[in-house]
């Protein structure tokens, strides 16, 4: 569905943002991981054909969409990481003025996508009362109006309260059926349970492009348990990559990624978080 040959995107600075990258998608929730400043933004605007590459090519249905931009217009929904929205309008207003800009017709289809981010019963609200994860439901509302084959959604958990952020993981998990989905994020959590699969960026290239099984083979035998006391706590965490530590009234319960950190540590089964430190060579997002 969806290829990138040698992608690169230079600034007039001289800086690239996104460095010779390559990869093909089919269908599914692509989760791109990275710390911020990675490029994972640079590399959605090029895809979503906000912004041309300076190298390389991005095909769409084996054309090339530079050349072709409204051929990815026509079937993109897109949910930019500041989605802006008119706070005098009401849910239904909104998303009947982007249904227009998109050539959707009729109140039907309007509100069975009100009905599936679950903002139904708020349809003749003004959006200025809404919390931050209804607002975020809404841009995905629009987003989706004309049923687009390519879903492109830019730190979308962010600001989001605990509860919003699982609802709208979920939303996003039901939305990758017959779709591809691109879900940028520098929280590990936020794509653990729905990625198919998973880019991994750093300093705009990509060093990473596999399964979240794949992923978490790789770390088999890199990932360690250990109980210190806080002093020793302290004494060897510059030292080692870790990826949580808990304080609890026997010491201090850690995970480590890499080499076995001391004698008495023990073997541990990985998590995807261990797995992304151990590719990012212990660089947290």
């Amino acid at each position: 569905m969806l290829t990138l040959e040698s992608i690169s995107k230079k600034f007039k600075g001289g800086n690239f943002g996104v460095r010779d990258v390559s990869m093909r998608v089919n269908g599914g929730v692509l989760g791109l991981l990275g710390p911020n400043g990675a490029g994972k933004t640079t590399l959605m605007q090029m895809i979503a054909t906000i912004t041309r590459p300076t190298a390389g090519r991005i095909l769409f249905r084996d054309r090339d969409i530079a050349r072709e931009p409204e051929l990815m217009r026509r079937t993109l929904g897109y949910l930019p990481q500041d989605f802006g929205v008119y706070e005098n309008l009401t849910a239904l207003e909104f998303l009947s003025y982007f249904a227009a800009l998109k050539g959707v017709h009729g109140t039907a289809k309007i509100r069975e996508m009100l009905e599936a981010v679950n903002l139904h019963h708020v349809a003749n609200r003004t959006i200025g009362g809404f919390s931050g994860g209804m607002k975020q439901r809404l841009g995905i509302a629009q987003a989706l109006i004309n049923d687009p084959e390519v879903v492109i959604v830019d730190e979308p958990t962010a600001g989001l309260d605990p509860e919003e952020r699982v609802r709208f993981r979920n939303l996003l998990s039901d939305l990758g059926v017959g779709r591809l989905v691109i879900l940028s994020t520098h929280i590990v959590s936020d794509i653990e349970s729905i990625a198919t699969e998973i880019a991994i960026m750093k300093h705009g290239a990509l060093v990473a492009l596999a399964t979240p099984e794949e992923l978490l083979r790789r770390a088999e035998g890199n990932v360690w348990e250990i109980v210190v006391s806080s002093e020793r706590f302290e004494r060897f965490r510059g030292e080692l990559v870790v990826s949580n530590a808990v304080r609890r009234p026997d010491g201090v319960h850690v995970r480590t990624v890499g080499a076995k950190p001391l004698a008495d540590a023990t073997q541990a089964e990985p998590r995807l978080e261990d797995a992304f430190l151990s590719v990012m060579g212990g660089v947290a997002a």
